[in-house]
C-alpha cells in the first residue's frame, strides 16, 4: 500500500511539472510572434522571459538629505539618505539611532511621529509601536533610477489648481447667446 501512495505521489508531481513546463512554453511563444521569436518583457529588458537575467547593478542612492514634497495624503516620507548596512531587526532598530524624539536635539534628525507611538486603539506608549518598528516597510530611500514606465500621476493639489485655472477662464468668456 506505501508503495502505491508513493507512485501516485509521484505521478502527480510528474503531471504537475508537465503542466507548468507546457504552460512555460506557450507563455514564451505567444500568438503574433515569428517563428524563432521569443516572448520579451520590457522590465526585464532585452532577455527573453524564459532565461535567466543578470541583475542591473544597484545605482547610488540619493544622500542629499532634502526633504521631499509628498504627493498625497497620508504619505509616509522618504527617506533622503542611504540607509543601505542599517541594522532595522526584532533586536535593533538604527533609525532611532538619530530619529527618535529623545536623541533628535543632538542629530538634528527628523523626529519620528507621534502616531508611531501608538497602538492600533489609538492608546500612548512609551516606545515606538511594534507595528511601526520596521521603517521600511512604509519609508523608502530614494533611487536616482530612469523610469522603466512613465509616470503620469498627478498630485491632489496640481489637481486642484488646474480646475481653478479652468474655471477661471470659463469665467472670463462671454455666454454664448442663443
Amino acid at each position: 500500500m506505501n508503495t502505491m501512495h508513493t507512485l501516485r505521489r509521484l505521478a502527480a508531481v510528474l503531471m504537475t511539472g508537465a503542466a507548468l513546463l507546457a504552460g512555460a512554453v506557450a507563455l514564451a511563444q505567444q500568438p503574433g510572434l515569428q517563428k524563432g521569436q521569443t516572448f520579451v518583457d520590457a522590465a526585464r529588458g532585452p532577455t527573453p522571459v524564459l532565461e535567466t537575467t543578470k541583475p542591473p547593478l544597484l545605482g547610488n542612492a540619493v544622500n542629499d538629505d532634502l526633504r521631499r514634497t509628498r504627493n498625497y495624503t497620508m504619505q509616509p516620507p522618504t527617506i533622503p539618505h542611504r540607509v543601505d548596512g542599517y541594522q532595522v531587526d526584532k533586536n535593533f532598530n538604527k533609525c532611532l539611532d538619530c530619529h527618535a524624539r529623545a536623541k533628535t536635539a543632538v542629530s538634528q534628525a527628523i523626529p519620528v511621529s507621534v502616531t508611531h507611538y501608538m497602538d492600533r486603539d489609538g492608546h500612548m506608549l512609551g516606545q515606538v509601536s511594534t507595528r511601526r518598528y520596521f521603517c521600511l516597510q512604509c519609508h523608502v530611500p530614494q533611487d536616482a533610477a530612469p523610469l522603466v514606465v512613465p509616470n503620469t500621476f498627478v498630485d491632489v493639489d496640481a489637481l486642484i489648481q488646474r480646475d481653478q485655472q479652468n474655471r477661471s477662464k470659463d469665467a472670463g468668456k462671454a455666454p454664448a447667446r442663443k
